[in-house]
């Protein structure tokens, strides 16, 4: 039955009750969700209620029935993704955001620490001097974001102003065979089209050849395209590779081009300084992308889109004037000193940066709080032990494979991802053996990476990434792979 009261009172008893549930779930002692799927579909599912069940029972269906039968990805064996399961100080700031910040408007906290937080990451991770941020929901978004400042960038050195008029002609992207498809994407959800994307080829380490894009480069010079962006990786999905940031970034610089740098994965990388010296050329970009839901261990729904000169981000993206909006708050301007405005007497004097402004979205939850929150918990130093920790452990699984004879490593780490395969000379199809190895890990429920091509070689992938993921989780993947071949190859 419906209960107002509950619905509308107190949080606190509620919040115990599911805390409970949770810490239960992160036990990870709960079968599969598929495994017996009809038990959970029979209490969840049914016809359109006509009477609430109300708060009590229904907490007790979501205890039972929902959060036991969630995602394996927040396992500390789950390696498939590079997203994971949120860290505890994640949720939580993550939730009081919901609660007490639904909307990252006005003179709050919250709003507050959208910018510090954004100024904290780009100082953490060394990006270009004065370099201002936007969130996004993910990496995706962020591209997008970042591709539309650079599409909006080209257009007005011709005098189009984009945002306004429209693409009128034909347009480049130039990136690696291995950049993420949300680059094609954002192609076309930009008007650019998917086919204005040029696949630049990669080296055997799956990074991009600097000399294959010049001659591109050169070959398009005299055609009448409007030349919108270079994009390089700090990190690919597949492998983690890095591409040749500096020579990339030069070769952009020479030729006038916009640089973006995708760093969704890979960008904290540069803690580790083992790897720190592959992101040199990181100062020439103009517009940097990384997601605090991967590495940084946020909940999913939190990317961040960087730009030199964050005014071409509202010419390219500003929405214009709502009276219903605007005619909420007072005409105080936002700038830097806004927060100390002397005639600021509430919160609902200005709606505080316009970040709305900036990219795709209008309303958007308060997700600087949780990377603020996140950085402020364990400080450089934690998040520098956990990239180190991750990255030594695909090293590990590296260093295992080559001195075990039915292991192969089909490319060096270069991050926190590892690709390798089981081998066997007994005639076995290797690409399908290890798909049956990989197809029994998910089953298994222990291990789960995820499978990748490596010219042409389908291998076991772990991307190991998650904050609750330890160094056991090296050692027992590769027995696991071990195990399961040796069991395939003797039938």
């Amino acid at each position: 039955m419906h209960n107002e009261k509950a619905e509308c009172g107190a949080l606190s008893p509620y919040l115990k009750k599911i805390g409970e549930y949770l810490d239960d779930y992160l036990l990870f002692k709960h079968p599969d969700a598929m495994n017996h799927a009809l038990s959970w579909q029979r209490v969840l599912g049914g016809e359109l209620p006509e009477t609430g069940l109300g708060i009590d029972a229904l907490l007790k269906d979501m205890g039972q029935y929902l959060i036991p039968n969630g995602s394996q990805i927040p396992k500390p064996g789950c390696t498939s993704f590079i997203t994971t399961g949120a860290s505890t100080i994640g949720v939580l700031a993550s939730l009081s955001g919901s609660v007490a910040a639904p909307q990252r408007l006005g003179l709050t906290a919250f709003n507050y620490l959208e910018a510090l937080s954004l100024e904290w990451m780009a100082e953490l991770f060394e990006l270009p001097q004065g370099m201002q941020g936007v969130y996004t929901s993910g990496g995706s978004t962020a591209n997008l974001i970042a591709l539309g400042a650079a599409r909006q960038a080209a257009f007005e050195t011709i005098g189009i102003d984009v945002a306004e008029d429209g693409v009128q002609k034909t347009c480049r992207i130039y990136c690696s065979a291995a950049a993420h498809r949300t680059i094609h994407r954002a192609a076309a959800a930009l008007g650019l089209g998917r086919s204005s994307v040029v696949d630049i080829p990669v080296d055997e380490q799956g990074c991009l050849c600097p000399i294959a894009l010049e001659q591109q480069l050169e070959a398009d010079s005299n055609k009448n395209f409007v030349a919108i962006a270079i994009v390089a990786n700090a990190g690919t999905t597949d492998s983690g590779s890095i591409d040749p940031l500096r020579v990339i970034g030069e070769l952009a610089h020479q030729f006038g081009i916009w640089y973006h740098i995708d760093g969704a994965y890979g960008l904290p990388g540069i803690l580790d300084p083992s790897v720190r010296p592959l992101f040199d050329g990181l100062v020439l970009a103009d517009s940097v992308i990384v997601d605090p839901h991967k590495w940084l261990g946020a909940p999913i729904g939190i990317g961040a889109a960087y730009v030199r000169n964050r005014s071409l981000l509202e010419r390219a993206f500003s929405q214009g004037s709502a009276h219903y909006l605007e005619g909420s708050f007072t005409e105080i301007k936002a700038n830097d000193d806004y927060y100390n405005h002397d005639k600021t007497t509430s919160s609902m004097d200005s709606m505080g940066t316009p970040y709305s402004d900036y990219g795709l979205e209008l309303s958007a939850p308060s997700r600087g709080a949780v990377v603020w929150a996140i950085i402020r918990e364990i400080g450089k130093e934690g998040l520098t032990e956990r990239v180190c920790r991750h990255n030594a452990m695909a090293r590990k699984v590296a260093d295992l494979a080559n001195n075990h004879p039915n292991l192969e490593v089909a490319q060096k780490p270069t991050l926190s991802i590892c690709c390798f395969r089981y081998v066997s000379d007994n005639g076995f199809d290797l690409n399908e053996l290890n798909r049956q190895i990989h197809r029994q890990m998910v089953l298994n429920g222990r291990n789960i990476p995820s499978t990748t091509l490596i010219n042409g070689k389908l291998v076991i992938r772990p991307c190991f990434v998650g904050a609750r993921t330890s160094w056991k989780q090296a050692q027992t993947l590769v027995d696991e792979v071990i195990e399961l071949g040796d069991l395939i190859t003797s039938k």
